[in-house]
């Protein structure tokens, strides 16, 4: 009887499994040196950055996330929140992004949508070597004219 008949316990499978060293680097963050880890705030971070170099972007977040810093900008020295309307969802070599904007009126928001998507994409991917695999985008709200005069009168009323 050969040793080819006799199945392997799970000691014998798990020691085997464990002595296979040939595993490739997978990307830019695996090396045969190390790996490099990357937290999804700092990738978070970059894409508030990207998203908010895009003409026509007015805002970011939501209702209550925009009210939330709008009362913090009132504060002196207090540092503008980037990670406002992004939520990161990252793996060891990936990562998906969803943004939540305002959009300026008179915009194409098609056009303002693909800017970010391409804008993120590129600083996220250019910067730490992730893939992004998506990027989805809510608008949730235009930002008219008249609204900055009629904000900044109601928020002054006490």
């Amino acid at each position: 009887m050969s040793d080819a008949a006799i199945p392997k316990t799970g000691r014998e499978r798990e020691n085997s499994a464990n002595t296979k060293t040939d595993k490739k680097p997978e990307g830019p963050l695996q090396t045969d040196h190390g790996m490099t880890t990357i937290e999804e705030n700092v990738v978070a971070k970059i894409a508030g950055m990207a998203a908010r170099q895009v003409p026509g972007v007015y805002d970011m977040g939501n209702a209550v996330r925009r009210a939330f810093s709008a009362v913090t900008d009132r504060i002196p020295n207090a540092q503008t929140n980037v990670t406002g309307g992004i939520s990161v969802h990252k793996g060891e070599t990936q990562a998906a992004i969803d943004v939540t904007v305002v959009v300026e009126y008179g915009v194409s928001i098609i056009d303002v949508c693909n800017n970010i998507r391409d804008n993120i994409i590129g600083q996220v991917e250019g910067t730490t070597g992730l893939e992004v695999v998506e990027v989805n985008i809510t608008v949730t709200d235009v930002h008219l004219p008249d609204d900055a005069s009629s904000n900044s009168e109601t928020t002054d009323l006490k």
